[in-house]
This record gives structure tokens, C-alpha cells and sequence, in this order.
């Protein structure tokens, strides 16, 4: 009897398939039943073979010898994952197997991953497709009774590699161009570049940011409504004029503000959409201070391992119509503290899941995040991740509850020839902010609603406001992903169509690659964090400078970005693309070699290499400070500083942590100083003087274990007020 040998991505998800498909014989690498032979990869086995493999001459770097522009690319083994490629390998050459099924992530690189290692290994037997959004036993049990024909996925691969082949050619080209023409360790690509000058626009926004004050003038009546001034025709209440503002002021005093109209509106606000991946590492960032790349992490835990998320990897915010049928059983999987006061309420009200959640058009490979039908272990989870699983259940639940409902009045008045208004809103139904927080301002607007037309009111005050224009943010984790996802704000004066270009394209990267694409740019001093924003570094600012000018375009990423999506529709020819970026590779060489600039390093200490006796660098890593050797070709770095999560004593302020060995000490700005093992003597005892806040979570949770049923605990509820 013939079998199928199932590919996995992870060992998790390979074990978890085979405990579903009940294979139970645990083998060296894979696992095995009387129908399938589950074995996985560690992501990727295979990778784009180094350019020593075309031409020995280009294991030395040199500039003469660039541009490297193979006719094919070929495929490597990954050293440390020699092993397994080979029980892989082994697995899928075996005589009784007449068929493969790629189970890897359901998205770009999960097929990359599998079908590299298929190519790799020369393997032509046919190929079946398990594409599924969640690893719940139920998802894998109903993904096996549809699987699909491997050759459907055929544009997505061709994608995949046109992506990655085009990432060598571009990148390997100009990174190893720069490094030897400036002798500098510069590493640049089609989409960690623009997202660089991103950061070097706004840090040049702020620094020629001039402010300008601005007046606003306000006049309060005797029973204590305050109604501001506006312009007739903007709409602004900003005068950017201190002696009109003055003029305005001495005009108004000792008149009556006459009401012109009083209207009361009600206003409705729908749940926000549900989490794509950019909008939850973007609001993570915000509330948690995790980075993208933590974010991503964390969702893939609780995807993989706790099981309790669909796919992460996903830019869709809306559902496919196909779920609706399954919504009954995600809520009764979430009906645990802290949600299950909000499904008792969803369920006794018989809400459904808002209509405009679902959209098929909106949907390409992957629905938006949202809980599956497992329920959670939360005792299992870590901090992170309880924080993460209850923001993405938080909103799914959001979706069932209605709009929130508002009484908006605003007044109109005339004050001296002059318009004045002046607005008050009440909640009058939380709606699915009830989720979110207890709206304390429910009733009918106030005093304002009370005025009449023609009400001529006496004033008791008025007077100018001085406020100043701020210049825009430094740009946190959270704005650049929002900026890479949509750099039509960096675009100013580009033409329109090509702006909207890079919208309908998704910006630059994917939702995918944006955290490694910022963690590589910290990785290799380009880019650094001060406090929660970033700004460039001193070897970022020359890298900008150095690099030809449409490598730093978001406008001409989010072209290839766009390329890549046709490719993958099957619109486009995969080899029609690979040659436009050969061509771009020979044209970006060329410009390097031609350059007349120079690159200066300015963090040189007195500090000789102990290899190769040159003078070291200080850099900012994301970890720490570190040392490095400024010949890229020796290769030595030291760590002289790390970044910790320990507070001071005096000013409360993170502290670093310096030194080797016994001389390791702690050091704040502030001036304070600890060695390592006085600091930890210190922090054991101050455990054992105090309960930690897990431990009084712990207890508190505890104590209200006999109330973790809702209708229980509202039953009891009824009674008292009964009583």
C-alpha cells in the first residue's frame, strides 16, 4: 500500500498532524502510520547558494569582479540543517510513497520552504496542498478532506523565488559593491533601504521644523458655557495673528453672544476592524512597547503551540463568508475570565458578528486574527502572551457588540459679527466600548441643549489661549511599521498615480518581513533606538548618501512589491522580473563604482583590534554596546555593554550592565553603580521581604475560582438583589 509523506514547517506542527492522523511510530526526524509519513523542516532547509558556488574568485570580495549576475540560481543546504534535509530527503525517496503533501504555513514562504526542499531534492512525484488558517485538530481533520492540487500554489512559488532570487541579486550586488568601495561594513537592499530614508525624512522634518504660535480666543458666558471663535470659511479656531487675535479680544468684550442654531445629532461609531498582523504589532508596540519582531513571536506561539489563534501572517482585516457557520464554536472556546461576562451578554442578546466583518474581496490568502475553536490554557501562557491573546479576543468579541451611540449638540452663535461654537457630546450606549471601558458620561447633553435660537447670553469672560504648531514625531516602532505599510506620506511631490501605486500595493515588505526588516537595520548599526523612537546613526546617514537614489524609493519597492502580487495571481512572467532586477543589480554596481564620495567612520576609540591591530569601533547593537573592528575582513567584535530591564534604585531608570565575569557592574545615567552580584543579593532579598504581583494575582484568582461561571455569578447576583 502506497503512502504520502506529509511536510511540515515546524516539529510542533508536523507532531501535531500526526497525533490527528494518528500516526504514532516515532522515528529519527519523522513520524509514521499506516498511511502517511509525517517529517518537517526547521523553517528553511534550503537557501540561495553563496556566489562561491558559481565562481571560487568570488569568495574574496572585490569590486572588480562585480557585477555577480549568475544565468541560474542554484539551491544550498543550510549547514546546520544538513540532518534533517537528509531524513527529509531520505523519506521522500522511499518506494512505497507515490505522493507529498506540503503542509507548511499556508503563505508565500511556507511554500518557498516546502518547494525548495522538493527541488533540492529532485523529488517529481505529485504534489497535494493542506492549506489551513489554524492547527486546532478540528482545522487539520477538515483541511485533509480538502486538500488541493499542488499545481494551484504553482504562481505563489514562482513568486516566492522571484522575491527571494530578486533579494540576491539586488541586494548581494550593492551591499558587496559598497563594502568594497567604501571599505565599510554597508549592507543595503530594495526594501531596507527606503525604509531607512523613511526614518532620515521625519529626522529632517523635525530638524527644519520652524514653530509657529497661534491664538485662540474664547468667550464664557455667565452660566459658565464656553464657546470658542472660528473662522467662517476654514473652519479653523486658530489665529496665527497676535494683534488680530488682540483686535478680535478688545472687539467681543461687553457684548452678548447671540445663539444662531443648536442642533442635536445622534452619532454612531461601528467596533473597529479585526487585527491584521501590522495593526496588532502596531498597537502592541504602543500599549506593551514590544517590537514587531517580539509581536510576531508571541503570535506564533499561541498559533503553533497554544493553538488558541488562526494564521499570523496575514494583511487581511475582514473574514471570508465561509466562516460564519463557525462563530458559535470560537465563542464558547473564549468563554473563560476575563471574557465570559461579554459572551453571557452576547449570547443573551443573540448579537451576531457584525455584517461588515465579512468580505470576500478583502480577503486573499488569509482572514484576519481571531480566536479558533480551542480553548485557552491561560495558566500555560506567559506574560506576553496573555497580553496578546486577550487584545485579539478583546476585538473579535468587539465585533458582536453594536455601535457605540453619542448625543452630539453643537451651538452656533454670533458674537460681535464674529462665529463662535461651542459642542458637547454624551454616551447614550456604550455599544462595544463596553468592552473597552466604563463610559461614565451617559445622559442627555447639558447646558448647551437647553439654549434656544435668538438666546442672547451675558459674559462673564474671555481671552486668548496661546498655543504652539508641534513639529511631527520621531518616528516609534509603531509609526514605522505604519509608514512602511503606507509611505504615501514620505511621497510628496510624486506623482499621483505612483502614489497610489504604493497604496493598492501594500507599501513596502509584507506584513511578513517588516519586523526582520527593522531588527536587520538595528542588527547592522544603521539604526538605533533612543528612549521608544528611532533615529539613524552616523554610518545610516552616510550609507543614504552613498547608495543610488531610486534604491531609496519606497515608490520603486512597492513597483516590484506590486510585481511580485501579479506573479503570484499568475498575470506576470516570473523570468521577465528576474531580469529587469539583473539588469538594476548591473546598473546599481556601476553607479557604486563610479562614486567619487567617501565614507568616514566618526566612532573610531583608541582601542587597537587584537587581530588585526587596526583601531575599533563603538557601536549601538540592539542588545548593548559593542566593539567592532572597522576591517570588515577581520571580523572582530566584543560586547562592552548590555541593555537590561533592571531599574535603579535611586532614579528608577533601566540600567546597563558592564564588564566580564566577577567584574560585571550595573550603571545608570544617573550616576548610580552596583556590581552584578550585590544587585542580585539585593533583589533576592527584597523577594523574600514582599509578595510578587504574581503571586497576589495568583491568590486574588484564587479566592474568585467559584464565580468563574457567568450565569452562576449573575444567578447569585439576582438572588441578593432579591433578598
Amino acid at each position: 500500500m502506497s503512502k504520502a509523506v506529509i511536510l511540515a514547517e515546524k516539529p510542533s506542527v508536523g507532531k501535531d498532524i500526526a497525533r490527528v492522523l494518528g500516526c504514532r511510530q516515532d522515528k529519527n526526524g519523522y513520524m509514521e502510520g499506516s498511511n502517511y509519513i509525517i517529517t518537517w523542516a526547521f523553517g528553511h532547509l534550503i537557501t540561495l547558494a553563496e556566489p562561491e558556488v558559481y565562481d571560487q574568485k568570488y569568495k574574496t570580495w572585490r569590486l572588480e569582479d562585480l557585477p555577480m549576475l549568475p544565468e541560474q540560481l542554484k539551491l544550498s543546504v543550510i549547514n546546520k540543517s544538513g540532518r534533517q534535509f537528509n531524513i527529509v530527503k531520505k523519506q521522500l525517496y522511499r518506494n512505497d510513497v507515490s505522493e507529498v503533501i506540503i503542509a507548511t504555513d499556508a503563505g508565500r514562504e511556507g511554500e518557498l520552504v516546502a518547494r525548495w526542499i522538493l527541488d533540492k531534492a529532485n523529488v517529481k512525484k505529485k504534489i497535494k496542498r493542506l492549506w489551513i488558517s489554524s492547527v486546532t485538530d478540528q482545522a487539520i481533520k477538515q483541511g485533509f478532506k480538502r486538500l488541493y492540487d499542488g499545481r494551484k500554489f504553482n504562481p505563489l512559488y514562482a513568486a516566492a523565488q522571484a522575491r527571494a532570487e530578486a533579494d540576491w541579486y539586488v541586494g548581494m550586488n550593492a551591499t558587496r559593491a559598497l563594502t568594497t568601495k567604501f571599505n565599510a561594513s554597508l549592507s543595503c537592499g530594495r526594501v531596507q533601504t527606503p525604509t531607512l530614508a523613511m526614518v532620515a525624512s521625519r529626522e529632517q522634518e523635525i530638524k527644519h521644523f520652524q514653530p509657529a504660535p497661534f491664538y485662540q480666543l474664547y468667550a464664557t458666558t455667565e452660566k459658565g458655557l464656553t464657546f470658542w471663535w472660528q473662522h467662517p470659511k476654514s473652519g479653523d479656531n486658530r489665529q496665527f495673528s497676535k494683534e488680530k487675535a488682540e483686535q478680535l479680544e478688545e472687539k467681543i468684550k461687553n457684548r452678548k453672544l447671540v445663539i444662531t442654531s443648536v442642533a442635536t445629532k445622534e452619532k454612531r461609531q461601528d467596533a473597529p476592524l479585526l487585527y491584521d498582523l501590522t495593526e496588532l504589532q502596531r498597537e502592541c508596540s504602543q500599549r506593551f512597547g514590544f517590537s514587531a519582531k517580539e509581536t510576531l513571536s508571541v503570535l506564533q506561539r499561541l498559533y503553533e503551540t497554544h493553538k488558541v489563534l488562526t494564521y499570523p501572517r496575514t494583511d487581511s482585516r475582514y473574514l471570508s463568508s465561509d466562516l460564519k457557520g463557525t462563530m458559535k464554536e470560537r465563542l464558547k472556546a473564549v468563554d473563560v475570565k476575563p471574557f465570559s461576562l461579554h459572551i453571557l451578554k452576547i449570547t443573551k442578546q443573540n448579537w451576531q458578528l457584525s455584517k461588515q466583518m465579512f468580505n470576500d474581496n478583502k480577503v486573499s490568502d488569509h482572514h484576519a486574527l481571531i480566536p479558533t475553536e480551542e480553548s485557552p490554557r491561560l495558566a500555560d501562557m506567559s506574560d506576553k502572551e496573555k497580553k496578546v491573546y486577550e487584545m485579539v479576543v478583546n476585538r473579535f468579541l468587539a465585533a458582536f457588540f453594536p455601535p457605540e451611540k453619542k448625543e452630539v449638540t453643537e451651538g452656533k452663535a454670533e458674537l460681535a459679527d464674529e462665529l463662535f461654537t461651542a459642542k458637547e457630546e454624551a454616551v447614550k450606549e456604550p455599544g462595544w466600548k463596553e468592552i473597552y471601558e466604563k463610559e461614565e458620561n451617559q445622559g442627555k447633553s447639558g447646558r448647551l441643549a437647553a439654549l434656544r435660537e435668538n438666546d442672547a447670553l451675558p459674559l462673564r469672560k474671555t481671552g486668548l489661549e496661546k498655543g504652539e504648531t508641534k513639529p511631527p514625531s520621531a518616528l516609534t516602532e509603531a509609526g514605522l511599521l505604519s509608514a512602511m505599510e503606507n509611505p504615501a506620506r514620505f511621497m510628496q511631490g510624486e506623482d499621483k498615480q505612483l502614489v497610489q501605486t504604493i497604496k493598492n500595493s501594500g507599501g513596502i515588505g509584507t506584513v511578513a518581513t517588516r519586523a526582520d526588516i527593522i531588527d536587520k537595520l538595528q542588527n547592522t548599526f544603521l539604526l538605533e533606538k533612543r528612549g521608544n523612537t528611532f533615529h539613524l546613526t552616523s554610518k545610516g546617514k552616510q550609507l543614504l548618501d552613498l547608495v543610488p537614489e531610486e534604491l531609496k524609493s519606497a515608490t520603486l519597492t512597492a513597483e516590484w512589491e506590486q510585481q511580485l502580487d501579479e506573479i503570484e495571481k499568475g498575470n506576470r512572467n516570473k523570468e521577465e522580473f528576474i531580469q529587469q532586477m539583473k539588469n538594476y543589480a548591473a546598473e546599481v554596481v556601476e553607479g557604486v563604482k563610479q562614486s567619487k564620495k567617501a565614507f568616514k567612520h566618526d566612532n573610531i576609540t583608541g582601542t587597537p583590534c587584537p587581530e588585526c591591530g587596526r583601531l575599533l569601533l563603538e557601536v549601538k547593537g540592539k542588545h548593548g554596546k559593542m566593539k567592532v573592528c572597522q576591517d570588515r575582513s577581520c571580523g572582530y567584535k566584543k560586547n562592552i555593554a548590555k541593555w537590561t530591564n533592571a531599574r535603579c534604585p535611586n532614579c528608577k531608570k533601566k540600567m546597563e550592565l558592564r564588564g566580564e565575569g566577577d567584574g560585571k557592574i550595573f550603571v545608570c545615567r544617573c550616576g548610580y553603580k552596583e556590581k552584578e552580584t550585590a544587585f542580585i543579593e539585593r533583589r533576592n532579598k527584597e523577594k523574600q521581604d514582599k509578595a510578587s504581583k504574581q503571586d497576589v494575582k495568583k491568590y486574588l484568582n484564587d479566592q474568585d475560582e467559584g464565580l468563574a461561571n457567568p450565569a452562576l455569578a449573575e444567578a447569585l447576583q439576582n438572588w441578593k438583589g432579591k433578598k
